[in-house]
């Protein structure tokens, strides 16, 4: 599996653009899966549905399914968050992952960037950032490309992995 992270501040456009990559790379054929850091406590289980009452009372892991899709959910309880390999490893196969967050990993990510947030370029100090997507022409020794153009983001990003 190929790996292509997308990183920046909040507000960055970070998510806007995942949503607009995953469409372009698998309109392109691609069988593309995401993988997203959170930094907040999050729920994907409504209180009161059955799921989340076996969470509720303990259970470590409670697998959902129904005839149109399956879903996991594992609590750490007190065990330490997995690391990104170890995320990647329960996912299946596919041509493409693109990670949203995880920027102090190795793997290689393009920075979403606006001007309007006022927030420093992570790809001045950081290596594995190898292009900047932005709503201006910041001053970086990356390649700058325009946030909106989902094209030419996925094409940078498929001549990188050789896609």
């Amino acid at each position: 599996m190929k790996l292509y992270g997308v990183v920046g501040w909040k507000n960055s456009g970070k998510t806007g653009l995942m949503e607009r990559l995953v469409a372009e790379f698998v309109a392109r054929g691609l069988r593309v899966s995401t993988l997203k850091h959170a930094h907040h406590v999050f729920d994907v289980d409504q209180p009161g549905k059955d799921s989340h009452r076996h969470r509720e009372a303990g259970a470590t892991e409670v697998l959902l399914s129904s005839g149109r899709r399956w879903a996991l959910m594992h609590e750490l309880r007190v065990a330490k968050e997995p690391s990104l390999e170890e995320l990647l490893e329960k996912l299946s196969p596919v041509d493409l992952v693109l990670v949203e967050g995880y920027k102090r990993d190795s793997h290689p990510k393009v920075e979403a960037h606006r001007a309007e947030t006022g927030q420093p370029l992570l790809a001045v100090e950081d290596p594995t950032v190898r292009a900047v997507a932005s709503d201006s022409k910041p001053d970086v020794s990356v390649p700058v490309l325009d946030l909106n153009d989902t094209k030419a983001i996925a094409d940078f990003i498929s001549g990188e992995l050789g896609l």
